[in-house]
């Protein structure tokens, strides 16, 4: 097996690649670089598990960031556990081939309980006063307070919120280095997520994208050389790519006029009722599943569906199987949203009503993924104020609520999930081995598989 740093550069694509990314350019130019199908959707969890399983969804699960439980009537986003992805592993089948093989799992998702060898991922602490503390979980787990004592604390803030930047970025990376240095990997799975946020945050033609790249290209660059220095071959490749809209479409608003929304007030505010609800939408930026509870009801809920602007197909059992996302997990419809429009999880009618976690950074509470989690609210008037109130109340024990993100899905200006009509948009495969090269998503497990196994 030839040891192997493979990058995550979230959301690179040939586009983007430009006077801006010199040293990615350089090594691309030495080696060969090519843009592949996505995974639908192209999300991070449907993505990271096609390229770790060779599978589709309909195979491995993972049909969003998060689907709901018909067991317990709930929505759940952005969980860890790696059993929820159903099939072997990529490190699981090159071990089989080599009893010696190892792998470091840095960032990637469903980083907890796997059977990866040393793993890194965020995971806060929630002591039983209500407290959430930022923190990361590993395996080992002593390896936890050893890298945090050597690079200090993970920046938890810098990984996502308002404050997302390349901190978080920079910890991976002097984390990947770390693992390297202690334990020599057979195989370094890197995740690099900055250029994730002000493409979703202001859209790919910002001019302030820009020195994201900069940066980005500086933090993988460095990496490069690290890996080559010690003998390890290097893949950069992306999840997807991030192409501009201007249109925030409410489907839950739309099912609830029809009247198949169930709500239920609690303390003054609304709550989504999914258990209870005819049909309601989990989104995940630009597609959404639909869960129908009377499955006659299907079509009329379908036809509804396709009357909405902005709305460009919604698939039905037969576009699910086409589309390779038949699995138990998705919804009876899935909505997919048109080149420029992307999809909420709103579902109340009025601001003053809406529940107390949509003006926070809640990804776990919330029944969608929810971009403008990335925004302060511009109609505070002292948001730095508020801020530092919230962190004295908290530092002091007290219970408090930081609210200040706005309910304006207007000012997110990029999205991703489904195919993008430009294949420049599409996620790119970087190498120096130009014998293995993948056509689409699926392609990955086996290329990577390819380019481990292939001795000099």
């Amino acid at each position: 097996m030839k040891r192997t740093a493979v990058i995550n550069v979230v959301g690179l694509t040939s586009n983007l690649l430009s006077a801006d990314t010199p040293k990615i350019n350089a090594f691309a130019e030495s080696g060969f670089t090519t843009s592949f199908k996505p995974t639908f959707p192209a999300v991070t969890c449907a993505a990271q598990s096609t390229y770790l399983t060779g599978e589709s969804p309909a195979v491995h699960g993972a049909v969003a960031n998060g689907w709901y439980d018909r067991d317990y009537n709930e929505v759940h986003f952005w969980k860890q556990s790696n059993q929820l992805i159903q099939g072997p592993k990529l490190w699981e089948d090159l071990k089989a081939t080599d009893p010696d093989f190892t792998c470091a799992k840095l960032f990637w998702w469903y980083n907890m309980y796997s059977s990866a060898d040393y793993s890194i991922t965020p995971r806060p602490m929630y002591p039983a006063d209500g407290r959430k503390i930022f923190d990361i979980y590993s395996y080992p787990m002593p390896l936890k307070e050893k890298i945090k004592a050597e690079l200090g604390e993970f920046p938890f803030p810098a990984f996502w919120g308002p404050k997302a930047g390349i901190d978080s970025s920079k910890w991976i990376a002097e984390s990947s280095k770390w693992i390297e240095r202690k334990y020599h990997p057979t195989l370094n799975l890197i995740y690099l997520p900055h250029l994730d946020y002000n493409l979703q945050k202001l859209g790919p033609e910002y001019p302030e994208i820009s020195a994201d790249l900069k940066k980005i290209d500086r933090v993988v660059g460095e990496l490069i050389r690290f890996f080559e220095e010690r003998e390890v071959q290097v893949v950069l490749l992306s999840e997807y790519g991030i192409t501009p809209v201007d249109r925030p479409v409410h489907l839950n608003r739309v099912l609830r006029q029809k009247g198949w929304i169930s709500i239920k007030t609690e303390l003054g505010l609304e709550q989504l009722d999914c258990g209870a609800s005819q049909a309601f939408a989990v989104v995940d930026h630009q597609i959404a599943h639909i869960y129908v509870k009377d499955r006659n009801r299907i079509p009329e809920v379908r036809e509804s569906l396709e009357h909405i602007e902005g709305v460009e197909t919604v698939l039905d059992f037969s576009g699910k199987q086409e589309w390779g996302i038949d699995h138990d997990r998705g919804g009876d419809l899935i909505a997919i949203a048109d080149e420029r429009s992307w999809f909420t999880y709103y579902y109340w009618m009025e601001d003053s009503l809406a529940p107390d976690f949509a003006r926070c950074v809640d990804i776990h509470r919330k029944p969608g993924y929810d971009p403008v989690e990335l925004f302060v609210d511009p109609n505070l008037k002292f948001p730095a104020a508020k801020i530092a109130w919230f962190l004295i109340k908290k530092k002091l024990g007290f219970r408090a609520l930081l609210d200040v993100i706005p309910l304006d899905a207007t000012l997110v200006k990029g999205s991703h999930g489904r195919l993008p009509e430009n294949t420049a948009d599409w996620p790119v495969f970087i190498s120096q081995n130009g014998e293995f090269q993948p056509e689409m998503a699926k392609d990955i497990f086996q290329t990577l598989r390819n380019i481990i196994s292939t001795a000099d």
